[in-house]
């Protein structure tokens, strides 16, 4: 699984960051946590707003910090 933490580095989105690793942490899955802060990146993964998570290609959630029960429920 790779789960890509997309954002420049602001506050909220190293706050996605650490939610995603405690869920993974708390639902004992491992996985590739890559930050990606290059924008032409970000929005060539059909993201246009931050922080955002995508997991497997798959944009899971964007413009929002998720809570860790939306991360837990993204990774199974």
């Amino acid at each position: 699984m790779e789960i890509k933490v997309c954002g420049p580095g602001c506050g909220k989105c190293h706050e996605t960051e650490r939610i995603v690793r405690e869920a993974l942490a708390e639902a004992g899955k491992e996985a590739a946590v890559v930050k990606v802060s290059d924008f032409n990146e970000i929005a060539g993964l059909g993201v246009f707003s931050t922080p955002a998570v995508v997991i497997d290609g798959q944009v899971k959630c964007v413009g929002k910090v998720p809570s860790k029960k939306e991360v837990l429920a993204w990774i199974g």
